[in-house]
Formats: structure tokens, sequence, C-alpha cells
């Protein structure tokens, strides 16, 4: 083993984080997460599956063009080709570790489809409740492993460098109390920052914070504007809704207006399954009409309670059947393929801070990530990063000072609640020059306040300076080129 004493520390129990930790055996992690049992992940709330080519009738090659389509042929293509080829493996690497994916009566893995997929390519575990399925095996495999040191109910709010290069994290507890931790490498896998808007389908521990902790430290961003919204959370009162799985449409399930019109009529030729930009806009349109656009699942066939529980679940919470009766839903931010550059092998600008999962952006998902590539990303990626880091030998002690990068202070509740709602209005779904450069401003007035702002503003910057619509990113300027 060449790290000595030194662990490499991963922040986040998502699968990203898990995947890397435990590809790093035999060398040692510490695994730092804010929950104790490290739940509240994105990862443990996705209801999409993982999309990978096992039907003989499909390839991996039509998987990464359904992928480059998605993301407007902004993505890196290499990168785009490489997933898709590993998908299958990572299927059997998730086997392995204990998933039990959904099957038929021959034991044959039941395929699914989603917006954008040109074929059914997406494997289920538990129905709806894939990520949970993913996360809670991958979680007791890691906190089996000798290799890997768990910590939770921490927060890491500082990196440590010397002579320009990350060697460590500082971290605070729920009482307050500050440590420093020494590392051979940093590895952030803290998620997204779909809860920095006023309505997400994320937790709201996917607020952006290891993104911002990366650009304090002077790692290099890339693609802050393309931000996913979800077309169907389930539309009501609250921040963090619940989302109503893209697999009912691929069941059966169809949108509708007010009136019972098919809202996708004309709209994109795979119509309900059009890619999640697409039917995100038209239901922001609908909305911004002054309607209200329904899901109607009545139709779609099956035990609920087996293919889709964590649905079934969440709408008789908040009075609706959605066996018996339509849906009201949402556009809710989902997913950001931005976030710190990172190359292949999860390498940041910064010497010894490695970005994976949602975090990093490797150009992968290019401008509109496809459905069910996010696992599957988490998963190849962090158990390429777990193989890299276990074979690197730590730097040698530098002789300069360590210097402590914080992320900041964060915006007090009322503050941060405006900023919510900022978000939502003016880099939402479709975006207007004005209405981000008021926005941009608002943020910057409130830069000095706290960390979210600061972060805000950079995403905003970002939305602005892409002038041209892309994937994601859709601008309605006057005269705004398409």
């Amino acid at each position: 083993m060449r790290h000595a004493h030194l662990p490499v520390v991963v922040v986040g129990g998502g699968v990203a984080g898990l995947a890397t930790a435990l590809a790093m055996a035999p060398a040692p992690v510490r695994l730092l997460c804010r929950a104790h049992d490290g739940c509240g992940s994105a990862s443990a709330l996705a209801q999409g599956g993982i999309a990978a080519a096992l039907d003989p009738h499909d390839s991996a090659a039509a998987h990464a063009a359904d992928t480059l389509a998605a993301g407007a042929q902004h993505n890196d293509a290499a990168m785009v080709q490489w997933l898709a080829a590993e998908a299958p493996a990572a299927i059997a690497w998730l086997q392995a570790q204990g998933v039990v994916f959904d099957s038929d009566a021959q034991g044959r893995l039941q395929l699914g489809r989603e917006g954008g997929h040109g074929a059914a390519r997406i494997v289920h575990a538990g129905g709806d409740a894939s990520g949970a399925a993913l996360v809670q095996a991958l979680r007791a495999r890691a906190q089996a492993a000798t290799h890997v040191q768990w910590r939770g109910g921490v927060d890491v709010d500082g990196l440590l460098l010397r002579e320009g290069r990350v060697v460590g994290v500082r971290t605070r507890d729920e009482r307050g109390r500050h440590e420093q931790v020494e590392a051979a490498a940093v590895v952030l896998a803290t998620g997204g920052i779909g809860a920095l808007y006023a309505r997400t389908s994320n937790p709201p521990g996917a607020d952006g914070a290891g993104l911002a902790l990366g650009l304090a430290a002077g790692a290099e961003p890339r693609d802050l504007e393309f931000v996913q919204f979800h077309p169907t959370a389930l539309d009501v009162p609250g921040h963090c809704l619940p989302l109503i799985t893209e697999a009912l449409r691929g069941a059966g399930a169809r949108l509708q207006d007010a009136d019972g019109n098919a809202l996708m009529a004309g709209v994109h030729p795979l119509g309900d399954l059009a890619p999640r930009d697409v039917v995100s806009r038209r239901v922001a349109a609908e909305q911004a009409a002054g309607g209200r656009v329904w899901l109607d699942a009545t139709g779609v066939d099956g035990d609920w309670e087996r293919r889709f529980p964590t649905v079934l679940a969440a709408c008789l919470a908040h009075g609706y059947d959605p066996r018996r009766s339509a849906l009201p839903v949402t556009p809710a931010a989902h997913f950001h393929m931005g976030g710190l550059a990172a190359d292949v092998d999860g390498r940041t600008s910064v010497p010894g801070l490695y970005a994976v999962g949602e975090v990093a952006c490797n150009g992968v998902h290019g401008a509109n990530r496809l459905a069910s590539n996010s696992l599957l990303e988490g998963v190849i990626c962090g158990r390429r990063l777990g193989r890299l880091l276990a074979d690197v030998a730590p730097p040698a002690p530098g002789n300069g000072p360590l210097r402590v990068v914080e992320r900041g202070a964060s915006l007090p509740p009322a503050q941060l609640a405006a900023l919510h709602a900022l978000l939502w209005r003016s880099a939402g779904p479709v975006r207007e020059a004005g209405s981000l450069r008021d926005a941009w401003r608002a943020c910057s007035a409130l830069a000095e306040v706290g960390w979210q702002a600061r972060l805000a503003k950079m995403l905003l910057r970002a939305m602005r300076l892409r002038r041209h619509s892309l994937g994601a990113h859709w601008r309605e300027d006057r005269g705004c080129p398409r």
C-alpha cells in the first residue's frame, strides 16, 4: 500500500461517493457525509433506474447516439461512448454488490423505456425505488469494508491547502466543533444544486455546497448554465416536491391540459417521451398561460405497489390516487449537467482535488442529461476514480504553511428562501436577458452575506454569457438565436 497513514477523504454518501470508496480497496478511505446513516442523497431518491443496452436488438452505439441527441451534441463524444460501452459491466458489478434488479418470471432483467431513449434499456431495482436500492446495497458494503472509515453527521466546510495543493478538509459537527483531517487526496461527491431552486425534486442537502467549496479553492467550473428540469413533479405546496417518475409515461401515462387535451400533441415526434427540456418547457408554457397540467396514469397496467411504490405512496400522502385520477404536475429543478470541470479520471484543475458524480462536469451529459444516465455515471466514474486513487502515491509533505479555504457563512433563512424564489423565476426552464441581469444584480448585493448568493451569482453569469438556446438552457430574448 502506497498511502502510508493518510487516507483519501471522500465527501458524500451517494452512489458516486460509495462507488469511489469501494473501488479503492485496500487503500484507506475516510467517507464523510452530513447524515449519520448516509441517507438524504439525491441518489437515494432517484426513481429512474440505470440505462444499459442489454437487449440483443439494442447496442451501446444506439445508447451513445441517444445520449448525444439529448445533450444537444454538446457532450464529450469519447466520454459518451465510454459510458455506454461500460454500462452492461456496471449492471453486473452492482449485482455482485447485492443489488437485486427487477426481472421477469424467467429471470431476465426487465427493461423499461424513458424519455429520449429509442429503445427499452432502463433497469430498475424495486420499481421506482431504484436509487434507494442502490444506495442501501452500496452503503452496506462500504460500512462492512475494513478499508473504509465511515463518519456521518459532519459537514465539510473548508479545504486544507498547502503550496497550492489540497491536502485535507475541515469538518464541522452538529455542535459546531471543527476538526482538520489531512488526506492523500480529497474527492468531492456532494451532488448537485437543485435545492437552490424554490421547486425541486432534490433533497435539501443538494444545495451546491460541494460545488461552492471547490470553486472557493480555485477549481475551474464548466457548463454551469445547464440545469435540467424534470417535467413531472407533483404540483403541491412545498420546496422539495415528490417526483413522478418518467417511467410512468413509458408505461402509458399521458400529459393533459385542464380540458383533457394531449399536451404534447404536435410538439415533438416522441410525444410524451420527448427529451425532458422539451416537455418541461411545454408544461411551463401552459402554466404561464394560466393553466394547470395533469398526468393521467389511470390506464397504466400492473401492480402499482410493485412497479411504482414510491410514486404511489407520495401521491396517497398528498391525497391523490394515481390509479383512479389524474395528477397535477409541474417542472422542478432536477439535475445539474454543469459543475467542477473534471477529466475522465475525476481530476479538477486544483492538484489533490477530485470530483465525481453530479458535482463534477466531465462532458458526458452535454447540455441536457439523458434519463437514467446519472446513476450510471456515478457508478462507472466512481469505480474508475477509486481504482486510480488506490494506486496513486501521496504527495511529498510540503514545507509551506497550511491554509484553510472556507465555503463561508450561509444566508439567513428568509434571504435563502428569497434566493430560491429568485432562481426559480429567472433561471428556470425558460430564461430572458433582463430577468437574468436583475437576478445577477440581486445576488451580487448578497454575495458578502452568504455562500449561496455567491454560487447563484456564478450560475447566473454563465446563463447570461450563453446568449443562444442550447439543450436545457433556453433563452427567449427578442432576436435570440436558436
